[in-house]
């Protein structure tokens, strides 16, 4: 290989070497970065009309406060570092909801409830997962603090689906799950930890022959609820014709209304119930929700009722903007304006103040303005007098 060749190939290498990110993480660039930009405030707007108010807590803190109460579900999936100036880890936040039942149990502890509060961000964690490989991605959500009663869920059920529906995304679904309903059927026959572990290990794995043979006399039941799993209307009736305990049977017509009650004001979403279902709810309280897309990979959001760390009941929502911008249409195109060398200040003000974004040239054109537009990516041109279109 010819030195030229040897010295143009290395430059190559170095030039992919600066570039690399490591794995799972990657830069956004234009315009992908102004349509997600634009997608989390239209969030955060539909949130805070409302009523949410924004926080926005920092992206490291000391770990013990990250790890409070269910914060030890990602104690894995945190980065630590040390603080330098007062000699303790900190960790790198892996989710925002736990920081914002912070900001409620103590800046904010003196405040009227129920307490309204929305967030949007970015998270890392240590690994990504197979339907979610990036390793820092943008949240988005909101948290109804200190309000116990049924509305509350139905108010963030239905804000999360009219929230990303006003964005764009169509064909939305919302997966409702009860994570308290089997441990209640499971403690109504009296099974033992042991036995209630493997039942909820089959449960898990939607496997009906080792749930058969680890549930004992509550296996009937917990077969109902595999079996149940789909549209939501016909779930809760085959729920309510179940002989049930008390406490599974309050489970059950909290579920009724919350169904009907969403129903009513969202016609258009798609309700389905896995009565089953509590993977990945483990630290949740009640009742808890899924959103999905059709033909987008990946959920949209996921939230439900849960108790802060400051012992509080709370009810919320998390949204995944990756997976909002995946179900989002094309962005639209905006005309970008070419200013001329030497267009005034109060001209390109004006313009702007018209709908146009303008990129003005800072040295006089070597091309015909026409010509120079086209080479900077607009779609539009001044000519001194009036805006033209730039030819294809």
């Amino acid at each position: 290989m010819a030195p030229k060749t040897r010295a143009k190939a290395a430059d190559m290498v170095e030039e992919q070497s600066l570039a690399l990110l490591p794995a799972g993480l990657r830069d956004v660039l234009p315009p992908r970065a102004d349509w997600e930009a634009f997608a989390s405030e239209s969030l955060l707007g539909s949130f805070a009309a409302q009523g949410y108010a924004r926080v926005k807590p920092p992206l490291i803190e000391f770990e013990e406060t990250l790890l409070a109460g269910s914060g030890q579900d990602l104690a894995g999936q945190m980065f630590r570092v040390m603080d330098p100036v007062s000699q303790r880890m900190m960790g790198l936040r892996t989710d925002i909801t736990l920081q914002v039942a912070r900001i409620a149990g103590s800046r904010l502890k003196l405040a009227p409830r129920p307490l309204r509060l929305a967030y949007a961000g970015q998270v890392l964690r240590v690994r990504g997962t197979q339907l979610r490989p990036e390793r820092q991605f943008a949240q988005a959500g909101f948290e109804l603090i200190g309000a116990a009663a049924l509305a509350g869920d139905v108010e963030v059920a239905l804000l999360a689906a009219e929230a990303v529906a006003r964005l764009g995304v169509k064909h939305l679904s919302l997966d409702i799950t009860q994570p308290l309903l089997a441990p209640a059927i499971m403690a109504a026959h009296g099974l033992e930890p042991r036995q209630a572990k493997a039942a909820r290990r089959a449960l898990d794995r939607k496997d009906a022959a080792e749930l058969k043979a680890a549930a004992g006399a509550a296996g009937p039941d917990l077969l109902k609820l595999l079996a149940l799993a789909g549209p939501a209307g016909s779930a809760i009736q085959g729920l309510k014709a179940m002989r049930l305990s008390d406490a599974a049977a309050a489970i059950v017509a909290d579920l009724d209304r919350l169904v009907a009650e969403v129903a009513a004001a969202a016609p258009d979403l798609l309700l389905t119930l896995d009565p089953g279902e509590f993977r990945g709810f483990e630290y949740h309280t009640g009742i808890s929700y899924t959103l999905f897309a059709r033909n987008v990979r990946g959920e949209l959001g996921r939230g439900g009722r849960y108790v802060t760390p400051g012992g509080e009941t709370a009810t919320g929502f998390t949204l995944y903007l990756d997976s909002v911008m995946r179900g989002l249409p094309a962005m639209p195109a905006k005309p970008l304006l070419y200013l001329p060398f030497g267009t005034s200040h109060a001209v390109a003000a004006r313009l702007r103040a018209d709908g146009y974004s303008t990129w003005a040239a800072l040295e006089p054109e070597q091309n015909q303005p026409q010509q120079a537009a086209k080479q900077a990516n607009c779609t539009h041109w001044w000519d001194g007098q009036t805006v033209c279109a730039v030819s294809a």
